[in-house]
This record gives C-alpha cells, structure tokens and sequence, in this order.
C-alpha cells in the first residue's frame, strides 16, 4: 500500500484575463491560458454566441505546469460575461492566496499493490488499484488517472499485469492538470515498489531495475511495441560510467560504516515517457506564415508559451526550413482567430505539434520560391538551396539573396503566405479497452541522486546529481537544458518538500486547503538544488518522424527526480541492518525521514535483540 500526496504548481502568474467587447460587439480575450481554443469554446457557450465572435489571445504566461490548462475559462468566461453586460473592459486577477486557496493541484494517489517475481529478479506479475483524489468535479481526473495507468510499468516490462483505476470524489479543490499528468503518479508506484522490494530480494535496487528493463519486441501493457529500448540501458550505462557511480558507492559504503549520525545514499532510477496526447484527436497543430515583400517572416502558431521555450524554437524551425537568418522572423501572438481549433499546449507536444505545422506551412512557400529561383538561377527547382539568405544551385554559378527572390516572386504574383498542418500518423486508441498506440515516441533517461541525512531531525541535503538524457536531434539544447534543471528541481519539490496540508477538523473550514501561501507551502528555493549538477544528452538519439529528429523534453525530466526519493530511502536503509526494507512516505520531508530513520533504527535494535537471545539459547 502507498499513498503520496499532489501538489502546488505555484506558478508566478496568477490567473488572470482581460475581455472588453469592440463596437461589433466582438469579444476580445487576453488570456494566461494554456488552450486559447477551449477558452474560446467556454466564452462562447456562456455567452450564448457563436465561436467567431469570440478571439482569445495569449501573448504568453507567467508560468503554468498545466495549472492553466482547464482552470482559466472560468475566469475568461466571468470577465467576458461583465464586459458584455457593462460595456467595459473587466480584469481579473486572483492573488496569490485565492489561487492557491481556489484552483486544483496535481492529484495525490492511493494505491495497493501486489508484485510477484521470478527467483532470477525478474517481475512475474503485477495487480495495482489506483485510486486519484479528483477532489469536487473531474476537471481532467479521468485522463490523468489513464496516463497513469499506462505509465505504471515506467521502464520495466511486466508479463503479466493487472491496473484497476478509480476516482475518488473528495470535498477539495477540483484536482486538474499537472507537468506528466499523471505519468509520475503511476510510475512512482513501481519506484515505490522496487526500492522496498529489492532488499527482500538479496538484491540492490539498481541490479532489480536493470534486470527488468524493456528488450526489443517487447510490448506495453497496452499492447504498444516499445521503440528503441535500448536507449534506456543506453542512458543508464552512460551515465554509470560519467557519473562514477560504482567508486562512489565504495565511499559511501565507508563513509557510513565510520559515521553514525550521518549517512549518505545514492541511487540510480530510468524514466520512460511517452509523448502525445492520449486521445488521438487532440494531436493536430496548426500554423500561419506570412513572408512580406521585404523579406521579413511573421509566423504565427497554436501553441502558448509559458517559459518554456516554444516560441524560440518555432522561430528556429522557421528560419531553418526558410534557410534565413533568425532575424529574419518574428513570432506573432497566439490567437484563435489567426490558427483555429488548436489543442492545449500540454503533453510536452507542443513543439512536436505546432513544429510540425510551422514546417509544413514554410515548406509550402518553399516549394513556390523554388520554382522562382529556378527561372532566376537557369537550374532545376530541386537543385536549388536557401542557406543564410543565400540562394543558390549546384549547376548555376549565380546566386540571389533571399530579399530579391521574395521581390521577384511578389511581382511574379507568387502566393507568399500559407496554412500549416501536422497530426501525429499512426496513433490509435481505446479507451474502453485500454489498448492501442496513443504515443508517437516514448522519451528515455536516467538520473543518479547523492544525499546526506541527519539522523537527529531527518533533515538532508542533495550533494550531487547526474543526469543523462534522450531529447533527440535538440532544437535549441540550451532551452533543453534549462527544461530538463528545471524539470528535475520541480520534481524534487514534489518528493520531498512540498506538503500539502488540508483542513480535517470538524469546523465549516473543513477540507479547505491550509497551505495557501508561501509562508506555509515551501518550493524549492538555491538551498534545495545540488551542489553539483551534470545535465548530458543522450548520444546518437535522432526520432526518425519528428521535427528535426527533435524530442519533448517539457514533462520527462520531472520523473528524473525518483532518484533523490530513493537515495533517501537508501541513506535510511544505512541506519538499520542488512536487508531493511523502508517504507518512506511521500512527500519525504525531513520529519517523514525521521520517523522512517527511526522505525530502521527501531527494527535493526529488535533484530540485534533476537541475535543476542538467540546466543543465550543452548544448542
């Protein structure tokens, strides 16, 4: 049995939107929303008006971790209701207390479990019941309870497996999206599990994962083949030799046999994600791109960025297909009356989706000005190459720049502008049956977490992490890095430090949140990141299909952070004998290490207490 709390997203824009009403009675939205499309829809329903008169706009948003992906309409629905009814423009903010107080978190889980497994370490079976606080409505509970369930077997493949998941109506606020949507629920499940299973086995947890890893020609329980399973051993093995995982464990297994208030522990965990959305409909992207007679680009897409780099990246991808300098192109904002009938900027899609329809829109003008070219060059169209600006041809000596073949085009009356599209090919789904193909690529990596416990308070410091990771043919490896950091960081808050606390006394308070500000609901602040933190990418890892041979990097990295949750189990194990299996509640914070240090300490003194009765016994 376990049971782990959800959590904050803490974002640092609170929910927020603008509406005023033209004198065509058109209603404008300037939205923090990460689903400009479905706000769109909920405006228009509330308003009894048809969606073209409604336009939704995100310039961008000051944060949202999927907290921003259902919870906005609401409030964009109020305002425009307001604007309509008055006249005026209507601005609504939460501040930080109601925000918090108000909107939905991650969903904490229930779970049971039984696992069983061959002599050998290898899992023979699993029957697990998931049970997802929905908290007072659905919002997104039933989605993310099924992202959980496909995601339970985490890197390991299970023979013979058995899910059943429930949600459970509570007196809460209505738990909705959050970073891995219900991804890191089910796969901290199997962590939990193996961290306390391994040393009832005879065996290290790190030998019990890598003897469970997927194999080619090996399926999901959902009966999806795994694509490149060797990229997880791949990680795991890079990151064993980069991060000196063995002569670590050497100083660590005597750096804790001479200290014994503090022990050190270190682990290493794999992550397996996959990537799209699972109901099938949901991957479509769209895009517009306009090249003006200048030269200049405005491309225009569906997607929203709330800090996570998107919109750099489709500049990137447009200014690559174009071969222009990126100061050619701007990006325009994210609005429902330039691209319609988007989906939510989650799922870490977002450049997989809307990369695509930028790409498809830029190679539609592409072909045209191949064509122009050709006539200008004296060459076959296929032969010609954009590259900086630079227009050119293997078998012409001649070359243009990129702002005199727009010019010839535009006089030629050559379309310069056109329409993207991309859906992600050969997804499928069933939901009834829970079987299919709901994922384009799964994402892979592995982390290793070095801490150091206090036995006195349970308190602890992360000393160290290693991080390998899959992200394809990168985009903008910058921006990957700074996903993957911060995705790890925001993990580690979710393990161990932040604590939701919930009213359950008898007054009419009850089941109103108590955490509800930054004084009593701790985030991850310098003090909680590692005093060393490699970050490397996964060699060789190009995903044939996808923009650029690129992969989502937006929710993966966050899954890395099982590793400082087992490291914490391992420096408690430290503290009791051989063989201890420890039970660490979630999140692990310092007063949960302590019980935990204290129940290891509690069972090692009671087997050292049998041991010695034993002794008295004649033979």
């Amino acid at each position: 049995e376990f049971e782990f709390a959800g959590q904050e997203h803490f974002y640092l824009e609170t929910q927020a939107c603008l509406a005023h009403v033209d004198e065509n009675e058109q209603v404008f939205i300037q939205s923090s929303t990460q689903h400009p499309t479905e706000t769109q829809d909920i405006v228009s329903h509330v308003l009894g008006v048809p969606a073209h008169e409604v336009t939704v706009q995100c310039l961008r948003m000051g944060g949202g971790f999927g907290g921003k992906e259902m919870q906005p309409h609401g409030y964009a629905a109020l305002a425009a209701l307001g604007a309509k009814l008055t006249g005026r423009p209507v601005r609504l903010r939460l501040d930080r207390t109601r925000d918090i107080t108000m909107t939905g978190k991650r969903h904490g889980f229930h779970s049971t479990w039984k696992i069983g497994f061959t002599e050998e370490g290898k899992i023979l079976a699993l029957d697990a019941t998931l049970t997802a606080d929905g908290g007072w409505s659905l919002d997104l509970s039933e989605p993310v309870l099924t992202r959980a369930m496909c995601h339970i077997d985490n890197a390991y493949w299970v023979p013979n497996i058995r899910v059943t998941g429930r949600i459970a109506k509570c007196n809460k606020t209505s738990q909705t999206a959050f970073r891995g949507f219900g991804g890191p629920q089910g796969m901290l499940v199997m962590e939990d599990i193996i961290g306390r299973v391994a040393p009832k086995l005879g065996l290290s947890a790190r030998e019990l994962r890598r003897r469970n890893f997927y194999a080619e020609g090996q399926d999901t329980p959902y009966y999806q083949p795994v694509r490149h399973p060797e990229r997880i051993e791949a990680c795991w093995d890079q990151l064993i030799s980069q991060s000196e995982l063995e002569a670590r464990e050497r100083e660590i297994e005597a750096f804790n046999a001479d200290s014994e208030h503090i022990k050190r522990g270190l682990s290493i965990t794999p992550v397996k994600f996959g990537i799209s959305f699972n109901l099938t409909a949901f991957n479509q992207g769209g895009a517009l791109v306009l090249v003006y007679k200048d030269g200049s680009v405005l491309v225009t897409h569906g997607g929203t960025e709330m800090g996570q780099g998107l919109h750099q990246k489709m500049l990137q991808v447009a200014a690559t297909t174009l071969g222009v300098p990126l100061s050619t192109v701007r990006l325009a904002p994210t609005r429902t009356d330039k691209v319609p009938n988007t989906s939510a900027t989650a799922a870490s899609s977002g450049s997989d989706l809307n990369g695509g329809a930028v790409k498809n829109a830029c190679d539609q003008i592409l072909d045209r000005l191949r064509q122009v070219a050709a006539g200008i060059l004296g060459a076959p169209a296929h032969e010609v190459q954009i590259s900086r600006g630079i227009v050119s041809a293997l078998s012409s000596t001649k070359t243009v720049t990129w702002e005199e073949l727009i010019n010839t085009a535009y006089f030629q009356r050559i379309q310069l502008s056109a329409s993207g599209f991309y859906r992600t090919e050969g997804l499928h789904w069933n939901l009834s049956q829970m079987r299919g193909e709901p994922f384009k690529y799964f994402a892979y990596g592995a982390a290793v977490s070095e801490v150091e416990v206090n036995r006195f308070d349970g308190s602890y410091t992360l000393r160290r992490v290693d991080i390998v990771h899959d992200v394809g043919d990168s985009l903008s490896p910058l921006i990957d890095l700074g996903q993957i950091e911060g995705g790890f960081i925001q993990g580690a808050g979710w393990l161990t430090l932040e604590d939701l606390r919930w009213d359950e006394s008898d007054k009419p308070s009850r089941g109103r949140l108590a955490t509800q500000a930054a004084s009593t609901y701790k985030i991850p602040s310098f003090s909680e990141v590692p005093e060393v933190f490699n970050v490397t990418f996964l060699d060789k890892a190009h995903e044939e299909g996808a923009v650029y041979g690129s992969k989502a990097v937006g929710e993966p990295p966050l899954m890395l952070a099982f590793s400082v949750r087992e490291a914490l189990r391992e420096a408690v194990g430290a503290f009791g004998g051989p063989g201890h299996s420890v039970e660490l509640a979630s999140p692990a914070t310092p007063e949960a290490v302590f019980w935990a240090i204290e129940e290891a300490r509690g069972q090692d003194s009671g087997a050292a207490a049998s041991a010695r009765e034993e002794q008295r016994v004649p033979s």
